[in-house]
């Protein structure tokens, strides 16, 4: 057979990862790699954190799955602490940010459903987003390398350009039931919307009864600092889609909305045989008990400040490669001069683990738990590998 027996999507780095510790991975062969790459935003709590690996052993010896047949104290409660900590006032558990996101999208168009206004039914999304794989979610995205060969794509989308008001203004009309937006973009780029733009889009939704529904897969969950995005601009979304860092390793997400965007989802209109299981559960308390406080988001705002600071005072030692740097919190992107896949693939040769994004930027996603140590450590080493780095001519 010419096939591997995983299907062959990715195109996997000859990084072999089979253990982590902390902020570090080890492959295979014993190789040793700064890992700020975090599984693309996830494992916000490094590797084998005590806290969390031992939720899942106790839960993982009580009970892991019963379906959502019947009642559950362990998402009831793990919803409730949602609830409190956020706008929400419900939320639907998911398996995955893709699945968060359909939720989200199938609970804005129902919201106009209830209320005797089906034709409403088109999200106006955005340019560079990234919504996850499903057919729905790569519906409301404009890039080709995510929705060639998948047509017809599942109409109901119209894409404006990001961090454009007017254009959104434009977009709308008589079928339009609300936003779909990144508040900071992560595979487009690491873009944070501006203030004037979030508040805007929060503004028309209030203006004329639509939904503002806020794609916080990447951005929420303290990655910025905040324990969600929405925080730096001083709104609310009605809906909103979180996972990556939710179950710090393990496959969970959530969809949180108000009661007034919640209003037509009732019995029937949704469900997941896994979602919100008790495993799932008790790794998302205890994220939440190591996350969700003022002390630990002030340490994600210092090292985030620190690692910023760190990366801007190098660039210029290596502005033939490295341009500027973006982001909030521990959620930062250089953008970069030379191709930025070329540049990651090299890295992790030289045992750092970073992400690549559009715009060519560099993603640095490290845990959330990182030290000062770690941040001299990666920029330390990030310039050393810029030193001796030679650019790929073109052909």
């Amino acid at each position: 057979m010419a096939i591997t027996p995983l299907m062959p999507v990715y195109p996997r780095s000859p990084v072999r990862p089979v253990r982590g510790e902390g902020v570090y991975l080890y492959g295979e062969g014993g190789e040793k790699y700064l890992d700020f790459a975090s599984g693309i935003a996830v494992n916000l709590l490094g590797h084998g954190h005590p806290h969390l690996t031992k939720a899942i052993q106790e839960q993982a010896a009580t009970l892991i799955h019963v379906s959502n047949l019947y009642g559950s104290p362990q998402g009831e409660a793990f919803a409730r602490r949602l609830c409190d900590l956020t706008f929400a006032d419900t939320v639907f558990l998911t398996n995955s940010g893709a699945e968060a996101v359909e939720c989200a999208i199938k609970t804005a168009r129902r919201y106009h459903h209830h209320h005797g206004r089906p034709d409403k039914h088109e999200l106006i999304t955005f340019t560079n987003a990234f919504h996850g794989r499903t057919l729905g979610a790569i519906s409301a995205t404009n890039q080709p390398k995510m929705r060639d060969g998948f047509a017809p794509l599942l109409p109901g989308f119209t894409v404006v350009e990001f961090d454009n008001l007017d254009a959104v203004k434009a977009a709308m009309g008589p079928h339009t039931a609300g936003f779909l937006v990144e508040p900071v973009q992560g595979e487009g780029g690491i873009r944070p919307g501006s203030p004037e733009f979030i508040r805007g889009l929060r503004a028309l939704a209030d203006e004329h009864d639509l939904m503002l529904v806020h794609d916080e897969v990447q951005c929420g969950y303290g990655r910025t600092g905040k324990m969600f995005a929405y925080e730096h601009y001083g709104i609310e979304p009605d809906i909103m889609a979180v996972a990556k860092g939710i179950g710090g390793g393990f496959p969970l997400g959530a969809c949180l909305a108000s009661e007034k965007a919640a209003a037509g989802m009732v019995i029937g209109t949704h469900g997941s045989t896994y979602g919100g299981g008790p495993l799932a559960c008790a790794a998302g308390q205890a994220v939440l008990d190591v996350v969700a406080n003022d002390e630990f988001l002030a340490h994600v705002t210092r090292m985030g400040e620190r690692l910023r600071g760190a990366l801007e005072q190098m660039i210029p030692n290596h502005d033939h490669l490295f341009e500027s740097v973006r982001g909030l919190g521990l959620m930062l992107g250089v953008k970069m001069k030379t191709d930025s896949r070329a540049f990651v693939n090299y890295l992790r040769e030289q045992g750092l683990l970073t992400v690549a994004a559009g715009d060519n930027v560099m993603r640095v996603l490290p845990p959330l738990v990182i030290e000062d140590a770690h941040v001299t450590e990666f920029v330390e080493r990030l310039s050393e590998a810029a030193r001796r780095y030679e650019v790929p001519q073109a052909a």
